[in-house]
């Protein structure tokens, strides 16, 4: 397995891509699997699973790695899309108190620009039933340096701007912006790791916020979904904003095409993580 250590020192924080949209080449040995969807486990002062992607890919390749998922203390939704959320069905049952933490907009009766259903699983609430349920809209501290971010600002001109989205508001659909759009954030002693799911909010406005919630503007990692697809003129501000701003290393994926990878890549500090890829941080 791959080990990126940014300093010398005990390791504080491992992130492993459960699921991605692309998998790892490499050892036959073990022959991890992707789809459209995400899932990430971090693995520090606690243990959180950080979205569930679509199917049972985020639990088969968890077992690849050796991680047994009934360990999970948190269990963090960053959105109410499928892709992110209907992993749940195949979540494995545990005798420990497991917290679920999400904005309760997740829960939100949503739907894809091609007028089918993209919310959370229908039976969700069966499926959560052995879970101690944490909704917030408002940052929520999991532990001393852990955050959820609750629901994320949008403050510049060139993030979240426009939906294809649907929802239904008093029985009339209505744009859906996703508000329910949240992230983690880490305080590391050698920055801010920022994990996201899709940033809908807008990966930089997803930033901006987790500095502000973590008291900090050193940003060591950025990783997840960024929402970059098919708009120039956003990538363009994207990749001058971390130029102004700065980061150690970014890891885009999920929703980034191709051409915002390249962007990034061709300008940036960056690697590209698939499903059976992961990092270790050291303190």
């Amino acid at each position: 397995m791959p080990r990126v250590s940014f300093s010398k020192g005990k390791s504080t924080m491992k992130i492993f891509i459960l699921c991605e949209d692309q998998a790892k080449m490499g050892f036959m040995d073990k022959v991890f699997l992707a789809e459209h969807g995400l899932s990430i486990f971090i693995d520090a002062s606690v243990k959180i699973l950080f979205d569930l992607g679509a199917t049972d890919v985020f639990l088969r390749n968890a077992q690849l790695f050796g991680i047994d998922l009934r360990e999970t203390d948190y269990l963090v939704i960053s959105h109410g899309h499928w892709d992110h959320v209907n992993g749940l069905r195949h979540f494995p049952p545990s005798e420990k108190a497991i917290s679920l933490v999400a904005h309760p907009g997740i829960l939100t009766h949503r739907f894809s620009k091609l007028d089918k259903y993209n919310g959370v699983p229908r039976d969700y609430h069966t499926l959560t039933a052995g879970l101690s349920t944490i909704f917030t809209k408002e940052p929520f501290q999991i532990m001393e340096d852990v955050f959820f971010l609750g629901e994320i600002p949008r403050m510049n001109d060139f993030e979240s701007q426009q939906t294809y989205f649907t929802r239904l508001e008093n029985n009339h659909r209505v744009p859906d912006y996703i508000l329910d759009d949240s992230a983690l954030a880490v305080n590391t002693p050698e920055g801010l790791v920022v994990i996201s799911g899709c940033a809908h909010a807008g990966i930089c406005n997803t930033i901006e916020h987790a500095k502000k919630v973590a008291k900090t503007d050193r940003v060591r990692l950025v990783v997840g979904g960024f929402h970059l697809l098919g708009d120039a003129s956003q990538l363009e501000h994207t990749i001058r904003y971390f130029h102004e701003h700065g980061v150690e290393l970014l890891c885009p994926m999920h929703c980034t095409d191709l051409a915002a990878l390249c962007g990034l890549a061709n300008n940036l500090p960056f690697k590209k993580l698939c499903s059976g890829d992961w990092l270790e941080l050291a303190g």
